[in-house]
């Protein structure tokens, strides 16, 4: 066994107040009140010293850093947008029952963690679609520019830092990020196009700017009631209208389409039952997506969590299962998979992001929840992706 060299505890009490710098002078000065506790100052230079395996997550303003999940971010966000358009980010439609259910589905999965594991070394890093990804978390399609100014374009900057995968709809600003190297791994999402021409034409331009696969949003034909909006007059929304969406006459053709634009893969968004899984997969997809729109299409669609066992196990392996919806804590990712999800999609949570500090927000939730997430598999001894599996969590209805 090799022995430690000595301690020099002014030294770690040097680098461990380094640590708190970036955080401001309230931050400095707690810990210095701890530090002066007499007897506890020795023991806590040497514990510092024997972790040096530490890993702390980068620093930025203190502002950014006072917010220590993404529930008080979503606060920050509140305090700087209108009401109008804080609840065009947050709210759902109709009675909100499926947004508040994709949430309150993780508070009833439990985890069946495991000890006596070796996690020392924890690698949540996963091959997607033909690329390799640091974490199994994705940033979902959203419309950001009327949350802040040329908002998809600063969600993408803050995607970029994050080294977060980021799905979008196909504009000419990406190529100028490009040029910058400030341009995220992206994929490009649509509603649908009405012809085959269209189509090909879309996804031709997305492989062109570079995107590494195709999303097709399956689940909005018709856009529903969302009270908050029309109440607050947001946008053009009316109470008892049918509003007809682009995708209300599609079928699964759409997939020939886009095969014919880009060889890159496709992805179904918006799958919830078995049936519509193989569906997907027997008509060519790459992968699909369990989601209900983050609540803001069907009101009364079941929870995505709920969904996600059935379809996982319709596919059985044959294509790679992803899925969105009430994703808030990095043990949230972790059940996710643990039930077949192969990668998970935020929404909200990053635009509450980019509400509250801007590009850096949108990097600080990231960072948030992959770091939650390694600490769960950790505390879960799970070292790996590979090695989550079914038997680490419980469902409400199992005994």
């Amino acid at each position: 066994m090799t022995s430690r060299p000595p301690v020099d505890p002014g030294r770690v009490v040097l680098e461990a107040l380094r640590r708190f710098e970036p955080l401001g002078s309230r931050s400095r000065r707690e810990f210095l009140a701890t530090l002066a506790m007499g007897a506890a100052g020795a023991p806590f230079a040497s514990s510092l010293l024997a972790q040096q395996s530490v890993t702390f997550p980068p620093q930025h303003s203190p502002k950014v850093m006072r917010p220590v999940n993404v529930h008080e971010i979503q606060a920050e966000a509140e305090r700087n947008l209108t009401l109008p358009i804080y609840d065009y980010i947050t709210g759902g439609a109709e009675d909100e029952y499926t947004l508040r259910a994709n949430v309150e589905a993780f508070t009833r999965v439990w985890l069946r963690r495991r000890v006596m594991v070796d996690v020392s070394d924890i690698d949540t890093s996963l091959e997607l679609l033909g690329q390799r990804l640091e974490f199994p978390i994705l940033l979902d399609p959203t419309t950001k520019n009327g949350v802040i100014p040329n908002g998809d374009r600063v969600a993408a900057i803050g995607a970029h830092a994050a080294n977060a995968l980021y799905c979008m709809y196909t504009e000419p600003y990406i190529e100028e990020l490009a040029q910058a190297n400030q341009a995220p791994t992206w994929w490009a999402i649509t509603l649908g196009h009405p012809t085959p021409g269209t189509t090909q034409a879309w996804a031709r331009r997305s492989e062109e700017l570079g995107a590494k696969a195709l999303i097709i949003t399956v689940d909005h034909q018709y856009t529903p009631n969302r009270d908050r909006n029309i109440r607050s007059g947001f946008g053009n929304y009316v109470a008892g209208g049918r509003r007809p969406g682009v995708t209300s006459g599609l079928t699964w053709d759409y997939l020939d389409w886009m095969a014919s634009g880009s060889s890159l893969p496709r992805v179904v968004k918006g799958i919830l039952t078995p049936e519509d899984a193989v569906a997907a997969a027997d008509h060519g997809a790459d992968a699909i997506v369990v989601s209900n729109h983050g609540g803001r299409a069907l009101d009364g669609a079941m929870p995505t969590l709920i969904a996600l066992p059935d379809v996982v196990d319709a596919i059985g392996g044959r294509l790679p299962v992803l899925m969105d919806g009430g994703v808030r804590r990095g043990g949230d990712v972790l059940k996710a998979l643990a039930l077949g999800a192969t990668a998970v999609l935020i929404g909200r949570p990053y635009v509450w992001g980019l509400a509250a500090f801007g590009a850096v927000g949108v990097q600080r939730v990231v960072e948030m929840l992959s770091y939650e997430f390694r600490v769960a598999m950790g505390l879960a001894g799970m070292p790996n992706l590979d090695a989550i599996g079914r038997t680490l969590v419980r469902l409400p209805w199992e005994q």
